[in-house]
């Protein structure tokens, strides 16, 4: 079930109208497609135009843009935390991890909008963050996994993940369709960058709590609802 089919009008959570219903689902598939084109940066009016709703239809369905991240990005995080479960169930940990990471920046490469959701945390996007911390629960078994096989370098940092995925969407997004398999390059080369045994000692990385503040304020950045002038 989709998690944002929840949102309602009124206070007592009543189902929604035949029409309404019909509006909400034009709103979700216009945002899947103006996110996937222009990233989450896209305004909320330029999503009701796509759908072809006024803009107070659009509020009224979907009061903050972070709500309507939610319903549109629900599946592809649910497919997302599917790829981290599919890996643990690898036998060979190291593939496992390899097709973990592989899968994941396939999915950022494929929507433009969700290569930049994987980079930024939304707190009030509750199904959307429930999915990313148990995919990232999985990671972390993920990673074990790689190096008690000798497989993955020891100094690997779960916080490496999020800047790859930082990286690969900064690639998908500078290429675009002039160059629409870079990506897969640049994720082979960090591939290789990873496997044991190391050439050569990293960098200190990130500490956690400065990279998720990064995540947050990168979020934000994206959802700020629009001013009047824009909407």
């Amino acid at each position: 079930m989709n998690p944002g089919a929840q949102q309602s009008d009124g206070p007592a959570a009543q189902p929604l109208r035949k029409d309404a219903e019909r509006n909400r689902e034009r709103i979700i598939a216009a945002a899947r497609r103006v996110f996937a084109r222009d990233g989450l940066s896209a305004s909320m009016a330029s999503v009701a135009r796509e759908a072809g709703v006024g803009i107070a239809t659009m509020f009224r369905r979907f009061p903050t843009k972070e709500e309507l991240v939610d319903a549109v990005f629900s599946d592809r995080m649910d497919a997302y935390a599917d790829a981290v479960a599919a890996a643990l169930e690898d036998p060979d940990p190291w593939n496992g991890f390899v097709g973990y990471i592989e899968a994941a920046c396939a999915m950022q490469a494929a929507d433009y909008g969700f290569a930049v959701v994987l980079t930024m945390t939304f707190p009030t996007a509750k199904a959307l963050e429930q999915r990313r911390n148990e995919a990232y629960e999985a990671m972390l078994r993920l990673i074990d996994r790689a190096k008690a096989a000798g497989r993955l370098r020891e100094d690997f940092d779960p916080s490496d993940l999020v800047l790859i995925h930082m990286a690969n969407a900064g690639v998908v997004n500078a290429t675009g369709d002039a160059a629409p398999d870079a990506w897969r390059r640049v994720v082979a080369l960090f591939i290789q960058s990873l496997e044991a045994p190391a050439r050569g000692p990293l960098p200190a990385s990130p500490r956690h709590e400065p990279l998720y503040e990064a995540m947050l304020r990168a979020g934000q950045g994206a959802t700020t609802p629009p001013s009047v002038k824009n909407s």
